[in-house]
């Protein structure tokens, strides 16, 4: 155990010797040749998005845990299903999503396309039994039926495929440009204060900027379907492994059982991280300066003083964007009858 904690310390110490180059986020983020983005697709998506109707009791919509009238989360610190079920990990923010090299916490999905069709057969969370009943659904709403028809017209119905491919075209509208540090990249040096350099200057200067790279400050370099993963805790020992249960949920290893790959994560966003809490998978820590306490001493073995932290807090919420104004869509209706079973 000694030999390991020494080993990552010299890891951390390594880090702190390279430094980021600060990006800010592209107008637009990655769109995949074989679902280019129409109007009408996004409007579909946005639908089947907001329609509880997609799961099994019909309460619970992609919405009900990624509140883009909100910050993308559920405030929650677990995610929350059918019948008041509760998750074992926290709902991560579908803003700027887009940019995410893989999905979910533990990287199991390589695309919002294939993400999208994960919760809608999770027993915890929409809870229908299998993408055909979601399809069979959906082919019993006039409205949908038609809407499948304009924007997939080669195909004679409604697809699971072509679902995740409509909800994935709306959430790559989800982005938040123009944060105050966006606008200092671009050459607006008085975007930012001077609290707010110093703590940009200051993540880089101890590593932070190691794991939190590129334009989402989530890695850089990797390709869609290629997750950037690191071991949480990096230095194993410290007061908040017991005090935030970081270790007990083993990440990755729940994926692809292998050793290596225990308590990794998939490295998260900073991108709107003042307003996303509470913080990490299991939302145990619920303030922002708590949570750059644990990431300092966990990842990097510091154990930083209070100006640091609130340098490196203004510095995170200068990474707070321009949210577009999402608006209600209305959902196609049923005719002299319902699709969702009585409980």
């Amino acid at each position: 155990m000694h030999l390991r904690k020494t080993f990552f310390a010299l890891m951390a110490l390594f880090a702190m010797n390279v430094h980021a180059e600060f990006k800010a986020l592209p107008d637009q983020p990655p769109i995949p040749k074989d679902n280019p983005m129409t109007p009408e697709k996004i409007e579909l998506g946005k639908m089947l998005f907001f329609d509880p109707r997609l799961s099994m009791d019909g309460t619970i919509s992609c919405n009900s845990c990624h509140n883009v009238m909100f910050h993308g989360g559920d405030g929650r610190p677990v995610g929350a299903g059918i019948h008041g079920q509760r998750g074992g990990r926290g709902s991560p923010t579908v803003w700027n999503s887009a940019y995410l090299t893989v999905q979910f916490w533990d990287g199991r999905a390589a695309s919002l396309e294939e993400q999208a069709l994960g919760p809608l057969i999770n027993s915890v969370e929409m809870g229908m039994t299998s993408h055909d009943l979601v399809i069979n659904r959906i082919q019993q709403i006039p409205g949908y039926v038609q809407a499948f028809k304009r924007v997939f017209p080669n195909d004679k119905k409604p697809t699971i495929k072509n679902a995740a491919k409509a909800i994935a075209a709306y959430e790559r509208t989800l982005i938040t440009p123009n944060s105050p540090f966006d606008k200092y990249m671009k050459g607006n040096k008085k975007a930012m204060n001077a609290q707010q350099i110093r703590g940009m200057k200051l993540v880089d200067e101890i590593g932070c900027t190691s794991c939190h790279t590129g334009e989402n400050f989530a890695g850089e370099g990797f390709k869609m379907g290629e997750g950037h993963y690191q071991p949480f805790p990096q230095i194993p020992g410290s007061k908040y492994d017991k005090m935030y249960d970081i270790t007990s949920d083993l990440g990755r290893y729940e994926v692809t059982k292998k050793a290596e790959d225990k308590n990794h994560w998939r490295v998260p966003t900073w991108r709107n991280v003042a307003i996303t809490a509470p913080y990490f998978h299991n939302g145990k820590v619920h303030t922002l300066d708590e949570a750059v306490r644990v990431m300092a001493k966990t990842q990097l073995g510091l154990d930083l003083k209070d100006k640091q932290v609130e340098d490196i807090v203004a510095f995170l919420n200068a990474l707070t964007g321009e949210f577009p104004v999402q608006t209600m869509p209305m959902l196609p209706n049923t005719l002299n009858s319902t699709v969702t079973p009585n409980p």
